[in-house]
């Protein structure tokens, strides 16, 4: 019988931290994120740490009374790294009318453990992506 990998499939662990996201499941989101993690957010905002990325996940969702998130691709590009275009939708608190943006996340992963996440337009991450997966061969 062959041996299971035991290497934790980075597509599949964005895949399940983006289903905890969409379910609005903060420990599951955080369950993947390394303690010493890192978040750039498009518009210059940096969070260092377990903590400081939570607290920004849950105040991401107060001003919602409905936020999904689609994975609309996500790409294996090695060495950790994982290209993800997310699609997020939703309603706020009181509102009638819909927020609707399209990023591109760009994750860098060690074994099963998220150490960085940068959010930007999908083409800036694109070209991020392919340049740290080149920088990590």
């Amino acid at each position: 019988m062959p041996e299971e990998s035991t290497t934790p499939d980075p597509v599949e662990l964005v895949r399940e931290q983006l289903e905890a996201l969409d379910r609005g499941d903060f420990d599951g989101v955080m369950s993947s994120v390394a303690e010493d993690a890192v978040f750039e957010g498009r518009f210059g905002d940096f969070f260092e740490g377990r903590a400081a990325i939570r607290g920004l996940v849950e105040d991401w969702f107060r001003p919602w009374e409905e936020l999904d998130f689609e994975l609309e691709e996500v790409s294996d590009l090695g060495g950790g790294i994982v290209l993800a275009v997310v699609i997020q939708d939703g309603r706020p608190v009181g509102g009638e009318g819909r927020f609707r943006q399209r990023e591109g996340w760009v994750y860098l992963w060690v074994g099963s453990s998220m150490a960085r996440l940068t959010a930007s337009e999908v083409d800036q991450a694109r070209a991020a992506a392919q340049r740290l997966a080149e920088e990590r061969e």
